[in-house]
């Protein structure tokens, strides 16, 4: 009758912790609403996207490949990167052994001297251990065994804390996607800029000489009184400060070729790259796909997805810190102040075995505080989410538009060279037989400098815009 007495006082104890610990818990806050993704951009909803190509067949320049091939094996951020993900890969595992039972193996051994005029000191003072045989002073104690403790997961606490490390290493493996999409496209992008600068050196000097062309004819004009010092000096300035672009352009060249180097991950050396890239048409039927698309491609978006759902487990394990948690623990072994007496059965064997209930009862405020905490990166992973999701459509956008201007401001500039280019022949023309004077000669040279300078960074600006398109879709980490 007794023992089903203690029993009940125990089946209330327990449920009086379990209704104390699951009173009064906070409310889940309220999340913004999620925006979906349009089904189209302007109005086109073809599913071919160039994103579903790796970058060999997107890019096919063997230089260019060759350089991102050893970008993507040597570049520094991305190995650093690459190492992150191994931190968060053991993040799990160590989550995961957290709900585990813990199993560990004990030995040691020690002296123990009680006081004579103790209760203990006087027992065992008159205790033998065999007939004729006292208790040793000071005692021995010589133990070996095994122990083991677990916290049951009752709530999932601990399995969604390993759930949520495990969203968080997905999210870095994405990272790693991103930042492959980044330097590929940065990679790229200083290439072709590259090719632009040689295309400009070779631009300035064909026309370092034809304004020297231009100099020794005035200077025959002057010799044959048909124009002035004036004309003379002013051409000459003008073919210095056209040799001075020389240098200008080089050390640009030198700072890009660097600066590849170091995306690289190898110290600067010379580049190697093919001129006649530059030639080529850049690609304006470049296939978006739909917008949908962009939540498979585009790694920053899973990355975003992958901790929105790591804050979301954050929330249930902050909410499950509100309930009791119970823990067993339990040993067994050897243990005898002889080395001699340790295997002695059942004398030297012991054992014990024990449960523990806790739930938080008063003074919360720490455990709100983390509940609170959670709910807030939740939202905070929800808006980053949306941001994400609507700067990449954005971004598309730009590209498609950005695309589609260039290809017609190239061709207006390509005219515009045309029709320089023609001038500089027939300005020279007049001016030989006094018809047209030195100034408009140097006006025209001057422009259409200007006019194929600018017609070089529209190509390279068309390059761009492509590689961006590539990279705004996901594309580059395949």
């Amino acid at each position: 009758m007794m023992k089903h007495k203690i029993n009940n006082s125990w089946a209330g104890l327990i449920l009086l912790a379990l209704s104390m610990g699951a009173c009064k818990l906070p409310h889940n806050a309220v999340m913004p609403e999620l925006k979906t993704v349009p089904t189209s951009y302007n109005g086109l909803k073809d599913t071919n996207n160039i994103a579903q190509k790796n970058w060999q067949q997107y890019f096919n320049d063997p230089y260019l490949l060759a350089l991102i091939d050893t970008a993507l094996q040597n570049n520094q951020e991305l190995q650093i990167v690459k190492q992150e993900i191994e931190i968060a890969r053991y993040e799990v595992r160590a989550r995961k052994g957290e709900y585990l039972p813990f199993v560990g193996l004990n030995a040691g051994a020690g002296m123990d001297k009680v006081p004579r005029y103790t209760n203990i000191g006087a027992m065992e003072s008159q205790t033998q251990i065999t007939p004729g045989k006292d208790m040793p002073e000071p005692v021995p104690d010589y133990k070996f065994g095994l122990s083991a403790s677990w916290e049951l997961d009752i709530w999932k606490k601990l399995r969604n804390a390993r759930k949520a490390a495990l969203a968080r290493y997905l999210a870095s493996v994405e990272g790693k996607n991103f930042m492959k999409t980044q330097l590929v496209a940065e990679v790229a992008e200083a290439y072709y800029e590259l090719v632009a600068l040689d295309k400009q050196l070779t631009i300035v000097k064909n026309n370092v000489k034809i304004q020297s062309d231009a100099l020794e004819i005035v200077k025959l004009q002057k010799i044959a009184a048909r124009t002035t010092e004036l004309a003379v000096r002013k051409f000459e300035a003008e073919v210095f400060k056209t040799r001075s672009l020389q240098f200008t352009i080089q050390q640009k060249i030198v700072a890009t070729e660097n600066h590849l180097n170091v995306l690289l991950g190898r110290y600067p050396q010379n580049i190697e790259r093919d001129d006649a890239t530059f030639e080529t048409k850049a690609a304006t039927d470049l296939q978006s796909g739909l917008p949908s698309q962009l939540l498979e491609n585009r790694p920053d978006i899973k990355q975003a997805e992958q901790n929105l759902a790591a804050a979301k487990l954050d929330v249930k394990v902050a909410k499950a810190r509100f309930y009791p948690s119970l823990g067993i623990s339990a040993a067994t072994g050897f243990r005898a102040f002889n080395p001699s007496y340790l295997l002695l059965l059942p004398e030297s064997v012991l054992y014990n075995l024990a449960g523990d209930l806790a739930a938080p009862l008063i003074n919360r405020n720490a455990i709100k505080a983390s509940y609170f905490t959670a709910n807030a990166k939740q939202i905070q992973a929800l808006l980053d989410y949306q941001q994400v999701l609507i700067k990449a459509y954005a971004e598309v956008l730009t590209q498609q538009a950005n695309i589609q201007n260039l290809e017609k401001y190239y061709d207006l500039r390509s005219q515009q060279v045309d029709a320089l280019t023609e001038s500089i022949k027939i300005s020279g023309d007049l001016f030989k037989f006094a018809r047209a004077d030195y100034m408009e000669i140097l006006m025209t040279q001057r422009d259409a400098l200007e006019a194929k300078f600018e017609l070089v960074e529209t190509k390279l600006n068309q390059f761009n815009a492509m590689i961006a398109l590539y990279r705004s879709l996901g594309g580059g980490w395949k």
